[in-house]
């Protein structure tokens, strides 16, 4: 890979800010991932992957994150704009820092030079492509600290498909809430204006969000209850061990109101015999059960009763 090549960001523009991530060192520091990659090194997780996780619970996926040492991907205390709905897409970071004049200058000139159009706070939408989850560090600002009214929102979801989450404040919610689909999650709502406050220190690197750790090409996973941000390697085992427990809930409860097991039986490791039954009763309600037939039968796959 070239220099130039290296220092290239989504949508073609040259690295602007201190911060940003090359192509290259977004693939160093996510080596676990082996599928698909954007042009700016962020991984790719497929479509279809993200379609299943919106089936996820907060829950399910912080216990396969736990599992594998991951222990600070999730953060609560959100506001969000759409409740009942969920969020999911793949994350494209932003850090922002208090303003320091000259340092916001020098930043100013670098993006000009790139082709970056207006203010700073835009910079990042014009880098969203479909899927995308705009995640911005913004230290949780809440006076002067808005970066996204209606009108970037509205941005924000024609470049994206998707809603945002905002450590920080948001403006103008009252348009946000009429753009449906936009589910988003926030600190709170202030009428005041960031940019003057604030600089762009970095994109597509990492950030932190609350307690959590947030890298470019992340799954986030927003609902009520939070946002977690799964590693793109984890993303799928996060999805069949969501269907996997919901599959089983499923076959418990109606064996239960069948009377053929006991609540004993049920709730505790079950015996092969159970196993055995479970597998015959995926193989008998493939059609029907809330989760795509692939994804049954590769599960039939990798069972052995």
């Amino acid at each position: 890979m070239s220099e130039t090549e290296s220092t290239k960001i989504a949508g073609g523009s040259e690295k602007f800010s201190p911060l940003n991530l090359s192509c290259a060192e977004i693939i160093e520091y996510t080596p676990e991932w082996d599928g698909d990659r954007f042009p700016d090194g962020r991984p790719r997780v497929p479509d279809a992957v993200l379609e299943r996780m919106r089936q996820v619970t907060i829950t399910q996926a912080w216990g396969v994150l736990r599992s594998k040492g991951y222990n600070w991907q999730y953060e609560g205390d959100w506001m969000n704009t759409h409740p009942g709905k969920v969020l999911v897409g793949r994350a494209l970071t932003a850090m922002y820092m208090p303003r320091r004049p000259v340092m916001r200058k020098i930043m100013e000139a670098k993006g000009e030079k790139a082709g970056c159009i207006g203010d700073q706070i835009s910079w990042p939408i014009d880098m969203l492509v479909q899927g995308d989850v705009y995640v911005a560090d913004v230290f949780g600002k809440i006076d002067q600290g808005p970066i996204m009214g209606d009108n970037l929102a509205a941005a924000i979801f024609a470049n994206s498909g998707n809603g945002v989450v905002h450590d920080a404040a948001v403006r103008d919610i009252d348009g946000i809430v009429e753009i449906e689909g936009f589910a988003s999650f926030f600190r709170g709502v202030h009428p005041t204006y960031a940019s003057p406050t604030i600089m762009l220190a970095g994109v597509n690197c990492p950030v932190r969000i609350g307690a959590a750790t947030v890298m470019p090409g992340d799954v986030v996973l927003g609902r009520d209850d939070g946002v977690i941000f799964i590693p793109p390697h984890l993303a799928e085992q996060v999805v069949k061990t969501s269907e996997l427990v919901r599959l089983r809930d499923q076959f418990g409860k109606q064996r239960l109101t069948e009377g053929k097991y006991t609540p004993g039986q049920i709730d505790t490791q079950w015996i092969d015999v159970i196993e055995a039954d479970f597998s015959r009763w995926l193989e008998d309600h493939m059609d029907e059960l809330p989760v795509p037939r692939e994804a049954i039968q590769e599960l039939l796959k990798e069972r052995t009763w």
